[in-house]
């Protein structure tokens, strides 16, 4: 006899599941609703295998993990839900309903049965950080205590949003380089092993009258087209080994740096720092989470170690009694102004509005900074592919020539 799992909502509401044996899942299904279940979900256990569990799980594999873009629309809908007068779990079972994410409709769902649990929302959230992070469930937990849930999530939904539109303005930035680069790199490689061979016959024996440039590039042909496995080896173990050292604490500290020190990217990505970083701290300044626990999320979520070190250091500091500014004006990460206009800010009692306007400054001045770091790359990539592509076209070009004069 076959065995069904099932998911059932019993008189009280509560959600169980579980496995029934039964001829057919019809009879399966008048069983449980004999003990007066609502049947939710019945699916077939069949030879030992889950085989509706089997296809979910391919099915969340296909569509992908879920992102940050399905919690800012979660969050989206839940606040119009909330604002409206729906309560929690009717709003999470009306948003499980309408999302196409197999992966996201579970997560969806469990926080629906731990809420109908009895647990706080903050606390349901907390069991996912990767989709819900410490900011979020602070903020959360802050709403629950002042009764502004609807407010909160407005607040969560425009701090996700920007998040996501800085990191699309980055990712941006890189990509036309990227192509650029890319396309460069194709481009000598092609000419280096399928143009260059072709010329071998025309050079051979008259070594003596070519230019340095093509005997150059006709050995650095010969060894790409002779040992190509083991220069694709190689270069696949360097970027893995390059990869694996950033995942370090040192290597990820010395890239950090990198950003920070670089003369074309510094400005971008210490504009990005700050206006993340300060952003995060108004935020859960404005939320009424504590000033501790708002530095330590702080750190984490700014995004370079560097950073993170500096805000640790201010953490410290203020757990000591002292003011917020005092290890700020060490470091010299941010700039004069900002740490006045924080300690301005925080004698009047007025941090959170200062660093939502800072934050929002530095904002705009990361957009201009990604815009003049590409209008800089866009030219040096073309003239640099130009300059490859060039050099050994006239390497080809030249011995010609030279023999067509030496002929005459």
């Amino acid at each position: 006899m076959p065995n069904y799992r099932y998911q059932v909502r019993t008189a009280q509401g509560q959600v169980q599941t579980g496995v029934l044996q039964s001829e057919n899942a019809t009879t399966a299904a008048a069983v449980l609703r004999n003990q007066g279940m609502h049947v939710m979900a019945l699916s077939l256990i069949a030879g030992g295998v889950d085989t509706a569990g089997l296809l979910r799980r391919l099915g969340e594999m296909n569509s992908g993990k879920p992102g940050q873009k399905h919690v800012l629309d979660f969050s989206t809908q839940l606040a119009v839900m909330i604002r409206a007068g729906i309560n929690l779990r009717a709003a999470l079972d009306g948003i499980a309903e309408q999302t196409s994410h197999p992966g996201f409709k579970r997560v969806i769902n469990q926080l629906k049965n731990d809420v109908e649990a009895g647990k706080q929302f903050s606390e349901a959230i907390a069991r996912h950080p990767k989709l819900f992070g410490p900011l979020y469930v602070n903020m959360v937990r802050a709403s629950e205590m002042s009764g502004s849930f609807a407010k909160m999530l407005d607040r969560i939904v425009g701090y996700i949003a920007q998040q996501i539109e800085t990191r699309k303005m980055v990712i941006g930035a890189a990509i036309y380089p990227g192509i650029i680069g890319s396309l460069a790199l194709c481009v000598t490689v092609f000419l280096l092993t399928f143009v260059l061979p072709r010329f071998e016959s025309v050079f051979k024996g008259k070594e003596d009258v070519l230019p340095w440039a093509t005997t150059f590039l006709m050995d650095l042909s010969r060894g790409m087209v002779a040992y190509w496995p083991y220069i694709i080896g190689g270069l696949v173990a360097t970027l893995g080994l390059f990869v694996a050292f950033t995942k370090t604490d040192v290597g990820s500290f010395w890239l950090d740096k990198f950003k920070l020190t670089f003369p074309v990217l510094k400005n971008m990505f210490r504009s990005l720092y700050i206006s993340r970083s300060l952003q995060t701290m108004g935020q859960l300044i404005n939320a009424g989470v504590p000033m501790l626990d708002t530095l330590a999320i702080t750190g984490d979520v700014s995004g370079n170690q560097i950073y993170r070190g500096m805000w640790k250091r201010v953490y410290a500091s203020v757990k000591q009694g002292k003011k917020v500014t005092a290890p700020l004006q060490k470091d010299g990460l941010l700039p004069t102004a900002v740490v006045q206009m924080i300690a301005a800010g925080e004698e009047s009692g007025k941090l959170g509005e200062v660093l939502d306007e800072i934050s929002v400054y530095y904002a705009k001045q990361l957009k201009d900074h990604i815009k003049a770091v590409t209008s800089m790359i866009e030219p040096v990539m073309i003239l640099l592919m130009g300059t490859v592509v060039g050099f050994i076209a006239m390497a080809i070009i030249l011995p010609i020539f030279k023999m067509s004069q030496i002929v005459k």
